[in-house]
């Protein structure tokens, strides 16, 4: 299995969930992009180093990078390494001291932005979870001076918290409510509603468990 480098192409409010937070990581030398919903914390903490913020006392994140310098070691990557049942899993592996740590993948891109270490995800992550806009033009970098909430529309694929438990499949032919909604997928796409896709999304792989 291959890492993929990505970076961070967006990060903003979501409409689509309460208090969370999208995260959009760009594959750097393709064109998937990879959708995460974050907490409102760790969405601080991300875009108070981005933004070159410093409070007057230093956040959680802040913290642990003051303890692996003292400690002796340094962030050299970090890696989302795992998709299951829509939970992303991320690994930090830290020079100097010989340690890969699991960690929520906001957790983990908190403090690889504060190091400035590369940030991976391994291909069958993106192969999984990864989304291929349907023109690049759509994601072109606007002016310096437009807002950066506007970067992007927000997306909703998944969430780092555990899932809420599936709703009943109403009682109809899987297959044909399958046709139905892959269609559906393929419009929003086209359309370009990446929260209303990644709805979608989930709601095929539910269907098509259940015909296993």
């Amino acid at each position: 299995m291959a890492k993929v480098e990505v970076e961070i192409l967006g990060l903003s409010a979501s409409t689509g969930s309460n208090g969370a937070y999208a995260l959009i990581l760009k594959e750097v030398d393709g064109e998937r992009r990879l959708p995460i919903v974050i907490g409102a914390p760790e969405a601080q903490a991300i875009a108070a180093e981005l933004e070159d913020v410093r409070p007057t006392r230093p956040m959680t994140h802040d913290l642990l990078k003051n303890i692996i310098e003292k400690a002796g070691g340094t962030v050299s990557e970090v890696c989302i390494v795992d998709l299951r049942e829509s939970i992303f899993y991320a690994q930090i592996t830290i020079e100097g001291l010989d340690l890969q740590v699991d960690a929520r993948p906001s957790d983990a891109i908190a403090l690889a932005v504060r190091f400035k270490a590369p940030i991976y995800v391994m291909d069958t992550v993106l192969d999984e979870a990864g989304v291929v806009p349907e023109s690049e033009e759509e994601f072109a970098d606007d002016d310096d001076d437009e807002d950066e909430d506007d970067l992007m529309r927000l997306l909703q694929q998944h969430e780092e918290s555990e899932p809420e438990p599936p709703q009943s499949v109403e009682r109809r032919r899987p297959g044909s409510r399958l046709d139905q909604l892959r269609r559906e997928l393929d419009q929003a796409i086209r359309e370009e509603d990446y929260e209303r896709a990644a709805r979608i999304r989930d709601e095929i792989r539910r269907l098509e468990g259940s015909e296993r």
